[in-house]
């Protein structure tokens, strides 16, 4: 009989804790204004005007910025830029690391030795020079690329860089957590029985141990996200990442920070990039909190 991480109450204790009530909720909001604002409302996050440094208003509800821009369409698109790469970040780094691991903790040995000192040496190298040197080596040619086979994605070249860049830093923690479930797992009854019956390693792996690290994967993608977006948000806020025209949160913040002075504080520009961020990364950790304590079986009665 094999051993199984789910169990029929998780989700009914999920829904019974307020917190990942409320952040379900709030980044259902966001995926809504992230998905479909830009069907809802009718300006263009790169359409200028002769509006410029508006407050905020019933006409724009976020103001306008240095270009007479509307903030709220820009943060509508830094958030959607900002999910994509934290979700596909989080994506690559769950495959990567979730493959690694099980091959890791199942084969054991000098193999696993091996792969856990690969780990540790990738570890210790800084992920802002990998990123950088990502950027400047591969950004040129993979441009001219997109210009001459797919022309609509020719200015978003470093999204696809920073996707790949972050996801592959950030599976080195998923590797090292579901490594460390599968050297647990691969010695109760069921893998051995698996064994005596002559499956495959192969089979074993995907079959019947990857299905009881589903709870731990879960948990561990819903932190990755928010991990994925502080760090994109990070490098287009230093100006390494995204850039005009086309906006992250990261950027928008930025953006703000450049006109915040003494003499005149254009606040909006800054606050609203700022409290979306912070709502969306709150969220995704309160509900990596909850989901961690529903899959717990320490937690349970």
């Amino acid at each position: 009989m094999e051993l199984h991480t789910h169990h029929p109450r998780t989700w009914k204790r999920l829904r019974r804790n307020p917190a990942a009530v409320c952040a379900g909720v709030v980044l259902i909001g966001v995926l809504f204004f992230a998905i479909l604002g830009p069907l809802i409302f009718p300006y263009s996050p790169e359409a200028t005007s002769a509006q410029k440094f508006s407050p905020p208003s019933t006409t724009n509800f976020f103001g306008t910025d240095l270009n007479g821009r509307d903030v709220f369409s820009r943060v509508i698109q830094g958030a959607r830029l900002s999910l994509t790469v934290g979700i596909c970040g989080a994506l690559v780094s769950l495959l990567i690391g979730t493959t690694y691991g099980l091959i890791s903790g199942y084969a054991g040995g000098r193999v696993d030795n091996t792969m856990m000192r690969i780990v540790e040496v990738l570890q210790s190298i800084p992920r802002l020079i990998i990123i950088i040197v990502a950027i400047f080596t591969f950004a040129p040619s993979l441009e001219g690329w997109l210009h001459d086979r797919m022309p609509s994605m020719e200015g978003y070249t470093k999204v696809i860089i920073l996707i790949l860049c972050l996801g592959l830093i950030e599976w080195l923690s998923m590797a090292r957590i579901v490594r460390g479930q599968v050297l647990v797992l691969k010695e109760l009854q069921f893998v051995t029985a698996a064994r005596a019956l002559g499956q495959s390693h192969f089979k074993i792996l995907f079959k019947h141990l990857l299905p009881n690290l589903a709870g731990v994967v879960i948990v561990y993608l819903t932190l990755t996200i928010p991990a994925v977006i502080l760090d994109e948000s990070f490098l287009s806020f230093l100006g390494l990442g995204i850039n005009d025209p086309i906006a992250s949160l990261g950027s928008l913040l930025s953006d703000g920070k450049n006109v915040i002075n003494p003499v005149k504080s254009y606040w909006w520009l800054l606050v609203f990039p700022a409290i979306t961020m912070s709502i969306t990364l709150l969220a995704f950790n309160f509900l990596g909190d909850a989901l961690r304590d529903a899959f717990d079986p320490r937690t349970r009665k």
